[in-house]
């Protein structure tokens, strides 16, 4: 066994192993030079007698979203009434007429001013001087 050697090491380990399973519960045993050897152990896992139940998450109940309350918005002065519905038609008409196109319209909001007997508005948050309709 030319080149091969075994140390006191290799030689606790193959001890080691070769001992009965009682062993496991035994110290480490020292090596000739009093360094400790360390020991593989295993564990082992006791298995349930009855397979494990699966459980389900219990479902989810959806809310349902509230109903919108209907309704309807009226600006009266000096005599005259005009609703949510007629200033939008009438500002959606004013702004096709300055060559843009209805389609585009993503937001829309209307400013009423009684005073002057006009309303502005802006669309998609943009204003413009042009942006107002006589009431």
């Amino acid at each position: 066994m030319a080149g091969t050697k075994k140390t006191a090491a290799d030689a606790v380990e193959t001890k080691t192993a070769a001992l009965a399973p009682d062993a496991d519960k035994k110290e480490a045993a020292k090596t000739s030079k009093g360094k400790t050897a360390v020991k593989k152990t295993e564990t082992r896992v006791k298995k349930p007698d009855a397979p494990l139940k699966e459980t389900k998450a219990p479902a989810k109940r959806t809310v349902k979203p509230e109903k919108p309350v209907k309704g309807a918005v009226y600006v009266q002065f000096a005599g005259k009434e005009f609703s949510e519905k007629d200033l939008t038609e009438a500002v959606t008409k004013a702004y096709e007429a300055l060559g843009n196109k209805v389609s585009d319209i993503k937001t829309l909001d209307i400013y009423v001013k009684p005073e002057e007997n006009t309303a502005y508005y802006a669309v998609n948050g943009e204003g413009s001087a042009e942006y107002k309709i006589e009431l």
